[in-house]
């Protein structure tokens, strides 16, 4: 490929016939749940006023948001590509790959500032609500949304391969520079570091908390039944940071690959199946960030209860109302009755 033209970008459309029926039978179940997933978050947030005022949901609010965009943005241009083989201009391709990257880079984003304010919970406990205000939350996601749209839409702007597709600079990008690549994947990388360091110090001071209480309350409540602190917040990081890891490490291991070296086929192949690994995180942060903060539980729960009640009091004014109307028929047929035997 570094040698030759890449016309109509065929060099990039690799799939066999197989490889495509299960890259979209995975892109059309996971998007639609991904965007429904999301949505609930979102719309369980905006509508609970207590929970809205909280820095802590803002962030996984902008998180939903960020992954209700990859849902919609990754699901469509990704099948649009693999499946239908549409062959867009620079302008028209550049543009999508422009909302699939804000919409990716804004979810690690929001992740980094998730795990920064639990960090800031456990590290500042007493002055947590003085240094993380609603207002510095929602000037940290504008900074976030504004540096994130700036470098998802730069190569539309104009850093871009300077030879076009003849010959392409990268092997997984139509219209891509290999610097402009290897800048992004380096920034992801250190918003992943990042999120991996502010869990390890949020593990160290809840065991090194956990310790203390222990030598203090002596050997009672070591034979207790229940699980320590420490033990429950490192499972649970654990599975955060294996899934997010998981998920992104592949897809930025294939990228880093492409800025040194050229990808045959069989990568290229390879690295179709891992980007979906990126959707698939996306539907899983709303059941580990959202559905396990137990007040967001609680505020769906109450939403869902009162739909029902709506939809019973629907029901039962249905119901009600030809009874009501009978009952009158029948009153005016008795008048009637009665005026006819007085006369």
């Amino acid at each position: 490929m570094a040698n030759s033209t890449c016309e109509n970008m065929q060099c990039y459309m690799v799939l066999t016939k197989t490889e495509e029926m299960v890259i979209g039978s995975i892109c059309f179940l996971a998007g639609p749940v991904t965007l429904m997933e999301n949505l609930l978050v979102l719309v369980v947030i905006t509508t609970t006023v207590s929970l809205r005022k909280r820095p802590s949901y803002l962030f996984i609010g902008s998180l939903a948001l960020a992954d209700v965009f990859a849902s919609c943005f990754f699901t469509i241009s990704f099948l649009d590509f693999h499946l239908f083989h549409r062959s867009d201009g620079p302008t028209a391709y550049l543009f999508k790959l422009g909302g699939v990257t804000l919409a990716f880079t804004n979810s690690v984003g929001s992740l980094l500032l998730t795990a920064l304010d639990r960090y800031l919970c456990i590290y500042c406990a007493a002055s947590y609500k003085v240094l993380l205000t609603r207002r510095r939350a929602l000037l940290s996601l504008l900074v976030l949304w504004s540096i994130t749209i700036v470098i998802s839409f730069l190569p539309l702007m104009g850093w871009r391969c300077p030879t076009g597709l003849t010959p392409p600079c990268s092997n997984l990008f139509p219209y891509i520079n290999r610097v402009y690549l290897a800048c992004w994947t380096s920034f992801i990388l250190v918003l992943l570091a990042l999120i991996v360091g502010a869990y390890a110090l949020i593990l160290w001071k809840a065991h090194s908390h956990e310790a203390s209480m222990s030598s203090l309350q002596g050997a009672a409540c070591t034979g207790q039944a229940r699980m320590r602190m420490d033990i429950r917040l490192a499972r649970i990081f654990a599975l955060i940071l294996l899934i997010l890891v998981g998920c992104w490490l592949p897809v930025l291991s294939f990228m880093l690959v492409d800025v040194s070296t050229t990808l045959t086929h069989a990568q290229q192949r390879a690295y179709a199946f891992c980007s979906t690994l990126c959707l698939i995180n996306s539907a899983v942060n709303p059941l580990l960030y959202a559905l396990w903060c137990r007040d967001l539980r609680l505020a769906l729960l109450h939403s869902l209860q009162r739909l029902l009640e709506i939809g019973k009091c629907k029901k039962s004014t249905s119901d009600a109302s030809p009874k009501l109307h009978s009952v009158e028929n029948n009153t005016v047929t008795e008048d009637e009755l009665s005026r006819a035997r007085a006369t």
